[in-house]
């Protein structure tokens, strides 16, 4: 199978297509091993240092589970746990974590923190969230659609709601597997401009945005939403900046009405947690196109894929 042409996980952007399917196939087949009850311990005797600026459930659980059904162990650091980030330069947390274990998974607010901790370690960096993207999502997301839809071949995607780092993920593996994303966001929450200028150079799909959902929405294989405020966002703390931005994004939330213009067989996809009534109508998440579960069992096996081909 061989290994990938990067050292470290940080965008998808970084990866080529013949990368992602390395992983998609490393990872389909960790799951079936897992199924057949054979033990894999690909990465026995070796270490993940999991750093967590931000809490999480899948993210936790995966890697730590992940890295339990490899053979290694995972060591769980919450911002009480270390320096990093509160005086000790990223470059000395970097240095020293180098020589303890056989590779860091961070889950950070700034994406910097992510791109200094690459290059300033030897060991393999694995982005686990941050505020510009969430390269393990998509990875699951995606290698959910290939188990369900089976190609991605004339596919279209849309993607509702606010034009965030799961958004960003999407655009950038849509445009790598060449595969059509139409993004319905209001006109303030657009995505970066950042990832439409990376995509420039390898957009081979048809990729826009629109202010109207509904046109997003017209013969789309995939739904996709995700929360309207996230960890860290203005508006979590503040209940009248919540509101504010809660009535600015409801034409944007997914319901049976906005899916009549997807395919008749269209997934729904949400990366959770997930506010139902807000971003998602209950009738929609917890109806027959949901792939919500799928999707996020899948967290594990990807990035299983991932770490066996970085860490191994």
């Amino acid at each position: 199978m061989g290994t990938l042409s990067v050292h470290d996980l940080i965008s998808i952007h970084d990866l080529t297509a013949q990368d992602i399917e390395k992983i998609f196939q490393k990872s389909i087949e960790l799951k079936d091993a897992l199924k057949k009850g054979k033990e894999t311990p690909e990465l026995k005797g070796k270490t993940l240092a999991m750093v967590f600026e931000k809490r999480s459930t899948r993210t936790r659980i995966s890697f730590e589970v992940g890295m339990t059904q490899l053979g290694g162990h995972a060591i769980f650091l919450s911002r009480d746990d270390t320096h990093i980030g509160k005086g000790e330069p990223i470059k000395d947390f970097a240095g020293v974590v180098d020589g303890y274990c056989n590779g860091i998974m961070a889950r950070t607010f700034e994406h910097k923190t992510v791109v200094e901790l690459a290059k300033y370690a030897e060991i393999p960096i694995i982005n686990g969230l941050t505020d510009f993207n969430h390269p393990c999502q998509i990875l699951a997301d995606f290698l959910t659609i290939k188990e369900h839809r089976k190609s991605f071949d004339n596919m279209k995607v849309a993607w509702f709601g606010d034009g965030n780092n799961v958004c960003h993920s999407f655009m950038y593996m849509c445009a790598k597997l060449k595969i059509d994303l139409a993004i319905a966001t209001p006109e303030d929450y657009k995505p970066s401009q950042k990832v439409w200028d990376d995509i420039k150079s390898y957009k081979k799909s048809e990729m826009y945005w629109t202010a109207t959902p509904q046109e997003a929405a017209d013969n789309a294989d995939v739904v996709v939403t995700d929360t309207w405020i996230s960890m860290g966002d203005p508006e979590y703390q503040d209940p009248e900046l919540r509101k504010k931005k809660v009535d600015h994004f409801k034409p944007y939330q997914v319901n049976k009405d906005l899916c009549t213009h997807a395919k008749e067989n269209y997934y729904f996809m949400h990366c959770l947690p997930a506010y139902r009534d807000f971003e998602v109508t209950p009738e929609v998440i917890d109806g027959p196109h949901s792939l919500i579960y799928p999707e996020a069992h899948n967290r594990l096996h990807a990035q299983k894929g991932v770490m066996a081909l970085l860490m191994k």
